[in-house]
């Protein structure tokens, strides 16, 4: 076997730059779940405003994943992420600053079209500088690190809370983006493709428009009420918009930013529906469990992180491990076992009492995060072996996509159903309970919006204990119920995943390797927008 070269000083800089920024934007996505009780406290947010926190970041970042993914090849991947990190150092800032709920929401959502723009430039600048067996050791070394982000995100979100307050998660990005934006200056080279087609910005629209006006239905429902005339509109818009989308990619667009196409054939489709419930499931469930951990339970921020290591960790060990099957094992039965031990986990934790204690969730996050590990590093092997190598960024970048999709989705439907069980849960605990009228519907609802057993503190100290039980009552009962419905939504992927999974056992092209695109990476050549073009190579 030949000997791999030494990387160079450039190709080294260019590595710890694109790991650095990946590492960063990456860990936004999991840090801010430990702090979102004390940004509840801090900014008086209601249960909707938290999910918009988490959603708005996920939203943005799938809407512009495929088109900055263009924009890269024809403008300079060098030029992009660039701008890509003074957008998201700028989003961070910002999102620090935040003095309103409202505010932050829309100060993450900036810092999600900064993460799209790192995340679509990032393997492509990684490619202008390696190739071969390097390009396969540097992607692996870039898969390792997003994994690693993910891993450390809770924990580092309940310690910088803890101990220094919840803006810090954010603080915490200004230096390590000024840093890489003044080595990416000095050191990254430029690299383009001007045959790499325009960006699909109608196509964007549609989408785009779709998205926010189910994720506005699915997170305001249960306030405004389903059948009100805004709600229904609302789900009216984003089902005209999602049907134009569909036909302007179909018939109209010169260059689509998606092939749907490739949603025709069974093993591409599986393997999306596969990339969309992990994340609504696995991910969209954090949140909850977070609040649960903390405003039921309570622990402090750094023992909730504390708490959530063991889905981390194992997400991690299992996502190595993976890389090793990958080629020997068929990518349906490493998609099927992934969503079973998915469904498995979740459906174990919803044994919730008013008496547990966290340990009840213990076997459930470890067999949850295995789940995620599994996907995290076969989904692109996955991807991949459902195509041809001519369609392989766009099938890179739509699962890619799909995976955000999944996490903004899962987060308001798990909300939507969390509120109503919980509230519901919460009003029949009470009952019996001495209260002046309506009281138990009040203090039901503040429980559903994630305040937990913290209403306790609003009520004569005669009553708190018996309602600090019928909140604990109540949110255990609307919680398994939430933990049922993505368990069963998780097995629906368990069995796409093992009856439409691809079926070889194959490796990735050298150009594809293990590695690359885990953890969510996007897209790397102007493939994403047209399919059967040729890969991008540095000029």
């Amino acid at each position: 076997m030949a000997e791999v070269p030494k990387a160079s000083s450039r190709q080294r800089w260019t590595l710890v730059l694109v790991c650095t920024a990946a590492f960063m934007l990456l860990l936004d996505v999991t840090i801010v779940s430990v702090a979102l009780p004390s940004i509840q406290r801090e900014l008086h947010a209601s249960l909707p405003d938290l999910q918009w926190v988490s959603a708005a970041y996920a939203l943005v970042l799938a809407v512009l994943l495929l088109p900055a993914a263009t924009l890269g090849d024809r403008l300079g991947r060098r030029r992009l992420f660039l701008a890509g990190l003074v957008i998201f150092t700028a989003g961070s800032l910002a999102c620090a600053l935040a003095w309103t709920a409202m505010a932050l929401q829309l100060f993450r959502a900036l810092q999600g079209a900064g993460g799209a723009v790192l995340f679509a430039t990032a393997t492509p600048l990684l490619r202008a500088e390696f190739s071969g067996a390097a390009l396969a050791r540097a992607l692996g070394v870039f898969g390792a690190v997003l994994g690693g982000a993910s891993a450390i995100g809770p924990l580092a979100g309940g310690v910088l809370t803890d101990t220094l307050g919840w803006r810090f998660i954010f603080f915490v990005n200004l230096p390590i983006g000024v840093a890489a934006f003044a080595g990416g200056v000095a050191r990254l080279r430029e690299s383009r493709d001007p045959a790499g087609g325009r960006a699909d910005w109608a196509g964007t629209a549609l989408v785009t428009v779709a998205l926010t006006a189910l994720m506005f239905a699915l997170i305001r429902g249960n306030e405004m009420g389903w059948a009100s005339p805004a709600i229904v509109a609302l789900l009216a818009a984003a089902a005209v918009a999602f049907a134009g989308f569909v036909i302007y990619e179909l018939r109209i667009a010169a260059a689509p930013m998606a092939d749907l196409r490739l949603f025709g054939r069974r093993s591409f489709a599986a393997t999306g529906f596969v990339a969309f419930a992990i994340s609504a499931t696995v991910i969209g469930m954090i949140i909850y469990l977070s609040l649960y951990i903390q405003n039921t339970l309570g622990y402090s921020p750094v023992q909730a992180g504390l708490r959530f290591l063991p889905l981390s960790l194992a997400s991690f060990a299992v996502a190595l491990l993976t890389g090793r099957l990958i080629g020997t094992v068929a990518m349906r039965v490493l998609l099927g076992v992934a969503m079973a031990a998915a469904a498995a986990g979740l459906a174990s934790m919803a044994h919730l009492t008013a008496t547990s204690s966290w340990l009840v969730l213990l076997p459930g996050l470890i067999l949850a995060g295995v789940g995620l590990g599994i996907t995290s590093t076969g989904l692109s092997s996955a991807a991949l072996a459902a195509v041809e190598p001519a369609h392989a960024g766009m099938a890179s970048g739509l699962v890619s996509t799909l995976r955000q999709v999944g996490t903004a989705t899962g987060v308001a439907v798990l909300g939507a159903l969390y509120a109503s069980r919980v509230t519901t849960a919460t009003v029949h605990a009470l009952a019996g309970l001495p209260a002046p009228s309506g009281a138990a519907g009040r203090l039901a609802a503040a429980v559903a919006s994630g305040a937990g057993t913290r209403v306790a503190a609003a009520v004569p100290p005669a009553a708190r204990a018996a309602v600090t039980h019928a909140a604990r009552a109540g949110t255990a009962s609307g919680l398994n119920d939430v933990l049922i419905a993505a368990a069963a939504f998780a097995a629906l992927g368990a069995i796409a995943g093992f009856a439409f999974g691809p079926e070889p056992a194959r490796q990735p092209p050298p150009s594809s390797a293990p590695g690359e695109l885990a953890a969510q990476s996007p897209p790397g050549q102007h493939q994403a927008q047209r399919p059967a073009g040729p890969k991008t190579t540095a000029p």
